[in-house]
């Protein structure tokens, strides 16, 4: 029996080099425990403990699960811990993987690099992308573009990227284009999937997949609902589509003809910067299945487009992925729509 911390040093230096790194990795992942609890603690309830449920504040300890402590509300009387309605609700992992796959999100590292350098699997490191990609997309949805905002929608090849043969619910509506070019038709078409995308002066962004084609003034009232202020200016091409959705909105519109770089102060030059670095960084991904391409968007809007600072970027992705109310469970990620659209159709 060891008595004293002496005593547990002079024992330590006898381990052998693996027994010592199974108790450094033991005393490690013990240590993450205790912090995943209380850092979560601190942020989601930092106005006080409350029911995820009912949002009643009558909630007492309820014992263990494992190491995390749950909670039992005495008004509805469900019973919850500190990660539910979390995309940490069943991981396993420390808060320091975590922390350092966030890293990694940050920098914009592949699946594989990404998961060499937190210790996990190829396909977690997938899983986890779009978990906290998912998480993001809430983020998005909570942006409103006030000021100038500059709008025009830049177009990706549809793509079903994928293994297919194994799936049990989708059936490749098309031959596979495994050479050549990716479009086989000159011009808009069916084959491209159009995406509305708005930015603004202060750093804030807003881009979603609308439809197959051509776009029209639906398309942008499902890409641009409530995310533009009423008070704003509208500057873009001289498309009619964007008119009527300005008259719909009561925004003040600004359209540049063919040929002509500004009218004033007022151009376009924000948003073409803003498509040149996305075509860029999708490019990084050697092809996106556009199932994920909204997830993609969103990712380069926060990393790419945001103004602030790497460390303020990442500690503000931190505490959003750690604390929104989103759960997202593993095989709902693999079975998304192919073609996240207004019209939720397929490609003829």
């Amino acid at each position: 029996m060891l008595n004293n911390l002496s005593e547990i040093l002079k024992a330590i230096k006898k381990l052998s080099e693996q027994d010592f790194n199974e108790l450094l990795n033991a005393l490690t992942k013990e240590k993450s425990s205790e912090n995943f609890d209380s850092v979560l603690s601190a942020k989601k309830f930092q106005n006080g403990r409350h029911c995820p449920h009912c949002q009643s504040k009558h909630v007492i300890k309820n014992g263990h699960k494992g190491k995390f402590q749950r909670w039992l509300c005495k008004d509805c009387k469900k019973t919850f811990s500190i990660r539910i309605n979390s995309i940490l609700f069943s991981s396993k992992k420390s808060l320091e993987t975590w922390k350092k796959y966030l890293e990694c999100m940050m920098d914009g590292f592949s699946v594989r690099k990404s998961a060499e350098k937190c210790g996990i699997t190829i396909s977690t490191a997938f899983i986890w992308r779009h978990k906290v990609l998912d998480a993001l997309q809430e983020m998005q949805n909570s942006v409103e573009l006030n000021g100038v905002v500059e709008a025009d929608e830049t177009f990706f090849a549809l793509s079903f990227k994928g293994n297919h043969k194994k799936s049990t619910t989708f059936v490749m509506p098309r031959k596979a284009h495994k050479r050549g070019k990716d479009i086989h038709v000159r011009g808009l078409s069916r084959e491209q999937v159009c995406v509305p995308c708005g930015v603004n002066g202060t750093g804030l962004s807003v881009a979603r997949i609308s439809n197959l084609g051509k776009i029209g003034t639906k398309d942008l009232e499902f890409a641009f609902k409530n995310q533009i202020g009423s008070d704003s200016i509208l500057c873009c091409d001289g498309a009619t589509s964007y008119r009527k959705f300005a008259n719909n909105n009561h925004l003040d519109l600004i359209q540049l003809k063919s040929g002509k770089s500004k009218i004033g102060n007022f151009h376009v030059q924000h948003i073409n910067a803003y498509h040149s670095v996305l075509k860029t960084w999708i490019l990084r991904f050697h092809g996106v299945a556009t199932k994920y391409l909204n997830n993609y968007l969103v990712w380069h809007n926060f990393v790419n487009y945001a103004k602030e600072g790497y460390l303020q970027k990442l500690e503000i992705l931190q505490d959003f992925v750690f604390t929104t109310n989103k759960s997202i469970l593993c095989k709902e990620i693999s079975i998304r729509h192919p073609i996240p659209v207004r019209q939720m159709q397929f490609a003829a």
